[in-house]
């Protein structure tokens, strides 16, 4: 489901104001992803494709009030919803893309991506530039808060062998772009795939 930034915009853009309660047990699964993540005080981690901010409480609490949290998102109605929301005093919100993000080579512990790995229009490239800001040995989440088969369930269709989340796939595409796979986890409810980043 690769789509070009426009139609990002224009999808998450007319569901932002709505999107956190659309969506109001999704807070454990969040908090609960980011500790397995295993974050340290004082890491920096940006969470790439943030939305409303649903994670950045939870990554704050990981890395502490020394650590640095960075949301990043295409859609500008997103980071004001999570801004309304108060998310803004967890980190940085920012408006960029995360097929080129504004920041220096290796500036990142850690990327924490929900949601994100669906709607990216090139996913060898946007993988590869998401290592590039990461340290060699940071790591990399990408979650989701119900797994591959309710999520297609929940949009009426049915997974296939093609799907880039499922592990055959995504595990050489990982790989290709920088990124050691550490963990696959693909229940009913959670999507949790831990990778680290290549010397």
């Amino acid at each position: 489901m690769s789509e070009d930034r426009t139609h990002v915009q224009e999808f998450f853009g007319a569901r932002a104001a709505d999107w956190d309660r659309k969506f109001p047990g999704d807070g454990p699964a969040f908090t609960t992803a980011v500790t397995e993540f295993g974050l340290r005080p004082g890491d920096r981690v940006l969470d790439a494709g943030c939305g409303t901010g649903r994670a950045m409480t939870a990554l704050r609490t990981a890395v502490g009030p020394g650590g640095t949290v960075l949301g990043v998102d295409l859609t500008p109605q997103m980071l004001a919803a999570a801004r309304r929301a108060g998310r803004d005093a967890e980190g940085a919100l920012l408006l960029a893309d995360v097929a080129r993000l504004p920041l220096r080579d290796e500036v990142l512990d850690a990327v924490f991506a929900a949601g994100l790995i669906a709607h990216l229009p090139d996913p060898w490239a946007n993988l590869r530039e998401l290592a590039r800001v990461v340290r060699p040995g940071g790591g990399l989440a990408l979650f989701h808060p119900i797994g591959r088969a309710a999520l297609a369930a929940r949009h009426g269709r049915e997974l296939t062998p093609q799907d880039m989340r499922a592990e055959h796939n995504l595990g050489p595409l990982l790989s290709g772009s920088g990124w050691d796979m550490a963990s696959y986890a693909d229940d009913d409810d959670r999507f949790l795939v831990l990778a680290v980043r290549r010397p």
